[in-house]
Formats: C-alpha cells, structure tokens, sequence
C-alpha cells in the first residue's frame, strides 16, 4: 500500500510539475509513466501518471459527498468559466474507457448528473481518491474530460480519526 502522503505528493506532481506535453520526455514509455519497468507499468496502470496537455484542468481529492448517497461532483468557479451555462452531454475517459452523462451548467452550482455515480462505482472510487480532471474538448454542445485517478489509500486508524471529528461541537476538528 501507498502512503497518503506519498499519493497526495502524486497528486501535486500532476498539478505543479509544468507537467504539460511541450515539457514532457521524449520518450513514448518514459512520458506516460514514472514506473521502473514496462510491465509494471502494465499491470499497474490504474496508478499510471499522465502529463498533462496544457489545457483546462481541475483536480479533486474525493470526500463522502462525492462518493456516497449524495454522488455529487460540483465544479470549481476557475473551471466554470471555461464551460457553458447549459445543460450539455459530457464524456469522462479513463484507462481506455468511456462513461457517457450530463454536465448541468444551468444552474448555480454546475455539476455532473446522476450518472457521475457509475463512473465512481467503476472505477472504484474511495474516500481520499484524488481525480484529475483535464478539459479535452468543450464545444459548447459537447464536453470531453480525460481524468487521472490518483488512489489515496488511508490507513484505517487514520480514517477513523478522521470520520469521528467534527460532527458535533464535543468532537471538534483541531488543526495545528
């Protein structure tokens, strides 16, 4: 198991390294991966690391409400600028795969439809799971979105901590 830190630093790789294609390597196997090997990289690449192309993009580290009953994925106001104000087909792509929905982008707070929940449930999503969303194509009528899991296992002790702060004003969330 990888460390939260150690997924969290991935994460921030992603986002912070100028990761775009100009700064890439050149080397095909290289520029898609950061493993030691090819094949581990192929049995491992749900955990692959992409650069990204220097388009939109904005990234999430999951928390219940977008995993659990609620399913809600709302977008951030820096990503809202770049996607129209309507109801519009959306397409998320990951590992080879494709989920079909909707972007809602009529209202106040722009969010993915209801289908976001099969994209979660396929993929495997959890709690502290870190998603890279980069803006493919917005056409006005259509929205393409490559996304980069980045998984945030967090040990159970951690987790626990975690879920029993700040439900109440007796357990607080206390912050260093």
């Amino acid at each position: 198991m990888v460390s939260p830190s150690k997924r969290v630093a991935q994460l921030a790789a992603v986002k912070m390294e100028a990761c775009t294609t100009e700064n890439a390597p050149e080397n095909e196997e290289i520029r898609h991966t950061r493993f030691g090997s090819s094949s581990e990289a192929a049995k491992l690449d749900e955990d692959e690391i992409r650069y990204l192309s220097g388009k939109p993009y904005f990234d999430v580290v999951l928390s219940k409400s977008h995993i659990s009953p609620t399913f809600g994925l709302l977008f951030p106001a820096s990503m809202i600028r770049e996607l129209p104000r309507a109801t519009v087909p959306a397409v998320l792509k990951n590992g080879g795969k494709t989920w079909n929905m909707s972007y809602c982008g009529g209202g106040v707070r722009p969010k993915l439809d209801s289908r976001w929940k099969t994209f979660v449930a396929d993929n495997n999503l959890k709690i502290g799971d870190g998603c890279v969303f980069e803006l493919m194509e917005s056409t006005g009528t259509n929205l393409v979105f490559k996304v980069m899991i980045v998984r945030g296992d967090i040990p159970t002790e951690l987790q626990e901590l975690i879920d029993s702060r700040g439900k109440s004003g007796n357990t607080p969330i206390v912050l260093d």
